[in-house]
């Protein structure tokens, strides 16, 4: 098959998937269902395998998971102030059902509160995470984080070849900064991957999306590595907000985005993330530590 008529089957298989999926508004909404559990359904439209496989092949996306590990401790406490810090420890790869998330208090104050969060399922728990909500207040305020310059118009709006895409990424629009730079693109020198992302939904951006977002790519170690790309599963995951989300923020929902690749070796790899609004305000960082799928070394004749 030439490479053309590959990218249009993929084209085609993309579409008939995106037929009848679920939305994300859908996926991050959680029901209370009794003794301080609320719970979601987890479909296969948010599997992090790729388009062309068997969505079981893969689990929910992380980025989902930690969305709704945030939105169960804010909804779940009835907590108002921001979201401040989440910290995730994935612990098993979720199943495509139904998913309990139980916050719980560690301790609530008037200015800070502290939360746990445990999901899963029967016989299988997935994530336990930390969060950390605060009030913001008046104080001196020092913002050395620089966005990247590249302006909208400039930006690569070719789309990662759907036969390598997860299924999750049909609810992220992307325009990357001198494009996707797989397998070797970046230099070591300069392993940073700049790019704008929103959800397919274009509304107003806010900090369930963000949260969703900063887990929204490849990882950047795939823009270093040179050859066919490494698989990895997340293993720690930490959010630090900088800024509080208004619809003021980004109206249309985009967000800047810069992902550095930190570390790899020793089957781990370690990158960074930044997010800025469109006007160039920090919004949040991001650090993720990855477990590389072990590879088997060349053979030798």
């Amino acid at each position: 098959m030439t490479d053309g008529r590959r990218q249009a089957s993929a084209r085609l298989l993309f579409q008939d998937k995106a037929a009848s999926m679920q939305t994300l508004t859908e996926a991050l909404t959680l029901t209370p269902s009794g003794d301080g559990r609320l719970t979601t359904n987890l479909t296969r439209d948010f599997s992090n395998a790729a388009l062309a496989m068997d969505p079981d092949k893969g689990a929910p996306f992380g980025g989902l998971m930690a969305a709704l590990a945030a939105r169960a401790a804010s909804e779940g406490l009835g907590l108002t102030v921001p979201l401040q810090t989440l910290t995730i420890q994935y612990l098993a790869a979720a199943r495509f059902e139904a998913c309990d998330f139980t916050p719980t208090l560690l301790r609530g104050g008037r200015s800070v509160a502290y939360a746990r969060i445990e999901a899963g399922q029967p016989g299988r728990p997935a994530l336990s995470a930390l969060a950390t909500f605060g009030k913001v207040s008046p104080s001196p305020s020092i913002k050395p984080l620089t966005p990247p310059t590249t302006p909208f118009q400039a930006l690569d709006d070719t789309a990662v070849d759907p036969t390598l895409a997860p299924s999750f990424t049909r609810y992220i629009e992307r325009r990357f900064d001198g494009g996707p730079r797989l397998a070797g693109g970046n230099d070591v020198s300069d392993p940073t991957l700049r790019l704008w992302m929103r959800t397919a939904e274009h509304k107003p951006l806010d900090v369930w999306d963000l949260c969703f977002l900063l887990d929204g790519i490849f990882p950047a170690y795939m823009t270093v590595l040179r050859g066919p790309p490494v698989i990895s599963a997340s293993v720690d995951l930490r959010y630090d907000f900088i800024e509080p989300l208004t619809p003021e923020t980004s109206p249309e929902g985009w967000a800047v985005f810069q992902f550095t690749v930190r570390d790899v070796g020793g089957g781990w790899a370690l990158d960074d993330g930044v997010a800025f609004s469109p006007s160039g305000l920090p919004l949040a960082l991001a650090r993720q530590r990855r477990k590389l799928v072990p590879t088997r070394p060349p053979r030798s004749d």
